[in-house]
């Protein structure tokens, strides 16, 4: 009988810790997420020095002051809520543009990356001592990290975890793919890594050239989006130093209207982008 009771209490107890610990786990699962989604964006936009829970603490405070500064000229808290999510977004935003004009310069120096790798190949160097070289002689915004694959490959020796740390530090889809190749290449071995440089060149500069072609011509969409988005929260903004006239959107009914205009900006906005712009290039082979 004693034996039976102790049965019981101990499933009882497994159960109880079970329905305790589990809702904890989701939780962690969805915070790491997020930390992982910004920790991808501050890579991508090529920002070092700032963690992801410094970069979701900044949006957190610019999104309540951009409440406060709203709520205190239209003395309306609906105003107040919905400034606030756009000035929290604002970092985001910021992020991505400097990650999409990354990776676009990137894009077009990746050819000569390649070129130069080909060429110190061909004078008898190993392509770690080629790849070290372009921190020294390839195009500026790209040397850095070569220069620090250099500094860790001669500390370990290790050419694919030099790689490995190349790719983290560049963040770049295209990088991603070059990387990959030479890998590839050095682990074949064989007379034809010059004839694969040469051939991933062509294809890069054609890549780049066609994409770029792409985006000037569907430009023109993505900002008529942004400007009929932002045109009616300005108008809005600058209603907000009009207590009288402000005053009509802090009812139940104002805040229905605001909430019903974010939400059908926010879908409008998405769409036309989606339907305008190409769509950018994701990294699969980290």
């Amino acid at each position: 009988m004693g034996l039976l009771l102790g049965l019981f209490f101990g499933i009882g107890v497994l159960l109880i810790s079970w329905a305790v610990i589990s809702p904890r786990e989701t939780k962690v699962s969805t915070d790491g997420r997020l930390t992982a989604r910004s920790r991808d964006l501050l890579a991508a936009a090529g920002v070092e020095g700032v963690t992801p829970a410094a970069f979701i603490g900044a949006c957190a405070i610019t999104g309540f002051v951009g409440f406060v500064v709203m709520f205190l000229v239209s003395a309306a808290l609906p105003i107040g809520l919905v400034f606030g999510v756009m000035a929290g977004s604002v970092p985001v935003a910021l992020l991505k543009s400097r990650a999409r004009k990354r990776l676009a310069e990137f894009r077009e120096l990746w050819p000569d990356v390649v070129d130069n790798v080909a060429s110190a190949v061909r004078a008898g160097l190993s392509l770690s001592e080629a790849l070290a070289q372009v921190g020294e002689r390839g195009p500026l915004p790209l040397r850095e990290p070569f220069r620090r694959f250099g500094s860790d490959y001669a500390s370990t020796g290790r050419f694919a975890d030099s790689l490995d740390r190349l790719k983290a530090r560049l963040a770049d889809p295209v990088g991603d793919r070059v990387i990959e190749a030479l890998r590839i290449a050095r682990e074949v071995g064989g007379g034809d890594l010059g004839r694969l440089l040469r051939s991933l060149s062509s294809f890069l500069r054609d890549d780049a050239r066609t994409r770029s072609e792409l985006e000037a011509r569907q430009s023109w969409s993505v900002n008529g989006a942004r400007v009929a988005v932002a045109a009616p929260w300005l108008v809005l903004a600058m209603l907000s130093f009009q207590g009288d006239v402000i005053q009509r959107y802090n009812s139940p009914v104002g805040a229905l209207i605001i909430g019903v205009g974010a939400v059908v900006c926010v879908i409008a906005y998405r769409l036309m982008l989606r339907i305008g712009r190409l769509p950018e290039p994701e990294r699969v082979l980290r």
